[in-house]
């Protein structure tokens, strides 16, 4: 049982009723004993669709069971519509006023801050991390602190219009992998990305939930968690770790117009779920309103140690033994279009009591929170909303710390110098709006942001006219949206009309000329065109606003390696591994660098950087086939041609219309003198790359094929 709040410290954990006794943080944190923390966070998780909070869609019997020995909070929210910020406030304790990160792109983590494994850590703690998918990207800052930062989930393509993640199975097999060989107190931390857009669970759930493929989804993360569980039960773990389950923000299906999360700030995608699993303590529902930056201090204090200071939470041990702490507002934020459009912001806050929701934009909006927590009727236009005002910006005054910004690097003088010594900002720099009028209000807004996903949604349908046209119309009368630049840029490549692409990006640049996500993806395209030049000054251009994205980086490398400039392409690509060490299109870049070098000076040390590079490759992604396809390429100059055609089999495996690979086994099998062989490459090349290749390369590949019927 949880005895008396003053009592800190878990002991007899070979037992199974445990209890909490007085002891200082350094005698704790050297006990072998001591408690393992494990905590989960599934992404986009609805707290209405686990059957612990009453759902009668779908069972969650895993994390029913995490319910059912802990304390379950009814009234949990999220900071944060958005998967990075929300794991920042979780990690540090702090809300986005203090630790500045307020989206997925263009913010990262100032090292200056300390992240709960960095605490634990110093505690004498042994720490891992395995991350579902992109967006916690270990180049995001959050990888301090953690002895392992497992972000192995393959390549992420920055032109792609969806995150790159990998299963939960994977996931949790990961975590079981890590968790075997510890010896001391150990910190796990996984994410599962799985209830994420788009929703494609695997079978059976893809069929059992063939109308709602949303709770398949979380249907299916809650059976991969049992594997986690039983394996933690089996080791003999299960009655000396603590379990915290959350989401990290919900899921808008359809609520209030918005589909999926980030544009609003409405209970639909920041209500989450909050499970806290002490072993030996009995089960609970808490209703007190409790938010992200709670996490972190009540971890202190199961544990038996300080927190550092500041923390914005605050320790829920009262409320797991059944007490009552202080009143106290909740602050939220959702600035992903005010970050990257300049639209107008949308914070607010959650009253003490729960009662009342203030959001603050051109068009406020109050709700009643006991009679309307689906926020169906704001009491904005009938009441006076300068007390919640007043409210809130006392709230938030008292949240920032002095320098929070810097997560988002500012367009200051050195920067300005910057951009003019590249010829750019000849015009005075355009304004950020410090002031909004209704019109600026995301609510006025939402038909430019629905049109975009319904653009999306007619793209996954085959219908890519359609979702140009929508996308065209929506740029004609905004030209501040970004993604309606760069998701018609992509649909054109799509299309094959690559250079109508650049022709868009262009305009959109000179319309937005300090949006680092536009500068990136035009400088990409310039480079997949074939304009080196451009693209570099372009890419720099970016680089002198934000120098760490390790993209810029990278495509400035492969922008001065196809102008033959070897050295200043190396130079680039470690730049980008240093700011993301665990990125396997650098290592195949670097590999493909070095297959340069080594045909244009044949030092044999080149060939052996390109094999390592390129398997480094490999194993950070198992699934590039382009990087098997350079490691066959390497392995085929060092002699070892046996390698060379299983590394290309293996391609053509990932990737079965890869015409390099599969114009290379022909060839090779050609030179080998197996016919029949060399003929079925060549065959399956002409099938899929026939019709783009110029007319030389059709005549040579005829008379390779006819030379292997002869």
């Amino acid at each position: 049982m949880l005895m008396d709040a003053a009592v800190r410290r878990i002991m007899a954990w070979g037992t199974l009723i445990l209890s909490l006794c007085l002891l200082g943080p350094a005698a704790l944190a050297s006990k072998k004993d001591s408690p393992n923390v494990l905590l989960i966070t599934i992404d986009t998780l609805r707290p209405d669709r686990l059957s612990c909070y009453g759902s009668s869609r779908l069972q969650t019997p895993n994390i029913d069971g995490l319910a059912k020995r802990g304390a379950l909070f009814s009234r949990a929210f999220s900071h944060n519509p958005i998967t990075l910020a929300a794991h920042v406030n979780i990690l540090l304790g702090l809300t986005p006023p203090a630790h500045g990160v307020h989206d997925n792109s263009n913010f990262i983590v100032r090292d200056e801050f300390t992240t709960l494994a960095e605490w634990l850590k110093k505690a004498g703690y042994e720490t891992a991390a395995i991350i579902g998918a992109f967006p916690l990207d270990s180049r995001f800052g959050l990888a301090q602190g953690f002895d392992l930062y497992d972000d192995n989930y393959g390549a992420q393509d920055p032109e792609a219009m969806s995150f790159v993640e990998r299963r939960a199975e994977e996931v949790v097999d990961k975590a079981i992998g890590w968790l075997d060989g510890r010896s001391g107190p150990w910190f796990l931390w996984i994410h599962l990305f799985d209830p994420h857009q788009r929703y494609s669970p695997p079978e059976p759930f893809l069929s059992r939930f063939k109308d709602d493929p949303y709770s398949g989804e979380v249907a299916y993360v809650d059976q991969a968690l049992g594997k986690l569980l039983s394996s933690i039960e089996a080791k003999g773990l299960g009655p000396k770790t603590i379990t915290i389950i959350t989401g990290d923000h919900g899921e808008s299906l359809g609520e209030h117009g918005e589909t999926t999360h980030g544009y609003f700030a409405y209970n639909a995608t920041l209500w989450i779920p909050l499970i806290i699993a002490v072993p030996g303590a009995k089960p609970l529902t808490v209703s007190s309103n409790v938010g992200h930056v709670d996490i972190f201090p009540t971890v202190c204090d199961l544990l038996g140690l300080e927190k550092p200071s500041p923390l914005h939470g605050r320790s829920l041990i009262p409320l797991l033994e059944g007490k009552k702490l202080p009143e106290r507002d909740i602050y939220f934020e959702a600035l992903t279009a005010y970050c990257n459009r300049g639209w107008a912001p949308l914070r607010g806050f959650i009253s003490g009591s729960g009662s009342s929701k203030f959001m603050e934009s051109p068009l406020p909006e109050l709700y009643d929170l006991e009679k309307d927590f689906e926020e169906t009727r704001s009491l904005a236009e009938s009441q006076n909303v300068k007390p919640q005002r007043d409210r809130f910006n006392k709230l938030f005054a008292g949240l920032a710390i002095a320098g929070a910004e810097k997560a988002r690097q500012q367009m200051d003088a050195e920067t300005r110098e910057k951009l003019r010594s590249l010829g750019y900002l000849a015009s005075p720099q355009t304004k950020v709006k410090t002031e909004f009028t209704a019109a600026d209000d995301l609510k006025t807004l939402l038909p430019y942001h629905t049109k975009w996903m319904q653009a999306t949604v007619a793209q996954q349908s085959g219908r890519l006219e359609e979702a140009m046209t929508l996308l065209r119309e929506i740029i004609a009368e905004r030209k501040d949206f970004d993604l309606a630049y760069t998701y018609l840029a992509n649909y054109l490549k799509e299309a094959g009309r690559r250079a109508a692409a650049v022709e868009v990006l262009k305009e959109a640049l000179e319309a937005n000329p300090e949006s680092v996500r536009l500068i990136t993806a035009y400088g990409i395209t310039l480079v997949e065109e074939g304009r080196p030049e451009e693209a570099i000054g372009i890419l720099k251009r970016g680089i002198a606003l934000i120098d760490y994205d390790p993209e810029n980086w990278n495509y400035l490398g492969v922008a001065y390696w196809n102008m033959g400039r070897f050295d200043d392409a190396l130079s680039a690509y470690e730049k980008a591994l240093s700011l993301d060490q665990n990125n396997p299109i650098v290592f195949n870049n670097i590999g493909t660098l070095h297959l340069s070098m080594y045909l244009k000076n044949k030092d044999a040390g080149d060939l052996s950087k390109a094999v390592k590079s390129l398997n480094e490759a490999i194993r950070l992604d198992p699934r590039y086939a382009s990087a098997q396809n350079g490691l066959g390429m390497a392995l085929k100059m060092q002699g070892d041609m046996a390698g060379a055609i299983e590394a290309w089999k293996k391609a053509v495996e990932l990737k079965p219309d890869f015409g390099y690979p599969l114009y290379n086994l022909g060839l090779t099998y050609l030179a080998m003198g197996n016919k029949p062989e060399a003929l079925g490459y060549f065959l399956r090349y002409k099938e899929k790359n026939y019709s783009t290749l110029p007319s030389g390369e059709k005549a040579k590949l005829d008379r390779l094929i006819e030379s292997c019927r002869e």
